[in-house]
């Protein structure tokens, strides 16, 4: 495949509760993947978690600490998070953009389409850098991104951003 990024955002819905681009390392190369989270009321005494593409315990501990340091009420929803294209994502870089999916479809508000994501969230909320940031922005430009959601510790390590707006944050009250 000669641009993974490309084929796996083609089709994607815009303007659709739920779904979050995230740019993540696989090896030397950055990807940008479509993360896709569906949260309804649940009809079952204890609420149903399923996970394709990432780390099933990474997302309960990322909907934990929506719960717990956001005060998003998750205990009585299904939740269901899929990554689109059958990647499996495994690098903590991707938890902005699961917390981003998750609070956008609990929320029912559509994340901006042309916006992408990536960061790792601490159990106290806190967005915590990651490697590679620059790697990263320039595929997201690559790709026509406009904005970027990232750590802020992580604009250190930027040396050009490409025509896109940085957003850095701290914490989660800073992205919700």
């Amino acid at each position: 495949v000669l641009n993974p990024s490309s084929m796996l955002l083609s089709g994607r819905p815009v303007d659709v509760p739920g779904s979050a681009i995230v740019c993540s390392v696989e090896g030397t190369r950055p990807i940008l993947a479509e993360i896709q989270a569906l949260v309804s009321k649940s009809s079952f005494a204890v609420p149903r978690r399923m996970t394709d593409g990432v780390d099933y315990n990474r997302v309960t501990l990322i909907m934990t600490v929506l719960e717990k340091r956001m005060g998003l009420n998750l205990g009585g929803f299904d939740a269901y998070v899929n990554v689109t294209g059958g990647i499996r994502l495994d690098e903590n870089a991707t938890d902005l953009a699961i917390a981003c999916a998750i609070a956008s479809s609990f929320k029912n508000i559509p994340l901006p389409s042309d916006m992408a994501f990536f960061g790792e969230i601490g159990l106290t909320g806190e967005v915590r850098t990651v490697t590679q940031a620059s790697r990263r922005i320039s595929e997201i430009a690559k790709m026509g991104f406009k904005r970027c959601m990232l750590p802020f510790d992580s604009l250190t390590a930027v040396e050009k951003c490409d025509g896109v707006q940085l957003i850095a944050v701290r914490s989660l009250d800073e992205v919700l």
